[in-house]
């Protein structure tokens, strides 16, 4: 998943990028409300992190110009006001999921994980494409139920072609999908990826899911 996290505290700002980016999300950071209102109008992230009270512009505020603006990204706020009425406050303004702090990490993983199946209407945590079953909850893979073992990037790469079965994503499509905004990948990184995944996927001369288009891009496809 592409996410952006937008919190005034360094610490948990840091916490929850490290967190996220272990478990194989592209994660951009943004440390205040105008910059992320800004980046959350420039980029399309399946999610947003957005801190609910900080100085300046306010979560609230940004929130209410995304959707104004016509902005669906799903937003999960994230507040130390535990109180109803702002519970629903927050979700009046447009806000799709309330997290109060503290909070466990996998509660925040899980809930954004269910925002993104909400905006892709895929009720089911599994994604079915040919022999393929990927578990986007559990993160594992099975290929005609012999489990696929890959590691996170590899995960994300495959989740993004899944997502989009039959549709031809871009070299540079794809890098936007699985890498932060300050990452900045060598130039055959997804090329790379794509390779390995292809060996992993498709054992012992099994036939190939992944299709080059060429000048096109990769699609993923039985």
């Amino acid at each position: 998943m592409k996410l952006l996290i937008v919190e005034d505290a360094p610490r948990l700002r840091a916490t929850l990028a490290q967190a996220l980016s272990r478990m194989g999300h592209a994660v951009d950071l943004a440390e205040n409300g105008e910059e992320g209102d800004l980046m959350g109008r420039a980029t399309v992230y399946d999610a947003v992190v957005l801190d609910r009270m900080m100085p300046g512009k306010d979560g609230l505020e940004v929130l209410r110009g995304w959707r104004r603006d016509g902005i669906t990204t799903p937003v999960l706020l994230l507040t130390a006001l535990d109180g109803v009425e702002e519970k629903v406050r927050g979700l009046s303004e447009g806000a799709d999921d309330y997290l109060t702090k503290p909070f466990a990490l996998a509660e925040l993983a899980a809930r954004l994980e269910a925002l993104v199946r909400r905006r892709y209407a895929q009720p089911d945590p599994v994604l079915k494409v040919g022999p393929l079953a990927i578990d986007t909850a559990a993160k594992s893979v099975k290929r005609e139920g012999a489990e696929v073992l890959l590691t996170a990037r590899e995960f994300a790469l495959l989740e993004c072609l899944a997502r989009r079965p039959g549709q031809v994503l871009s070299r540079e499509q794809i890098e936007a999908r699985l890498y932060a905004e300050l990452e900045g990948p060598l130039s055959n990184a997804v090329d790379s990826a794509i390779c390995s995944l292809r060996r992993k996927l498709s054992p012992q001369g099994a036939p190939q899911l992944i299709h080059t288009r060429r000048g096109l891009g990769y699609v993923l496809e039985a």
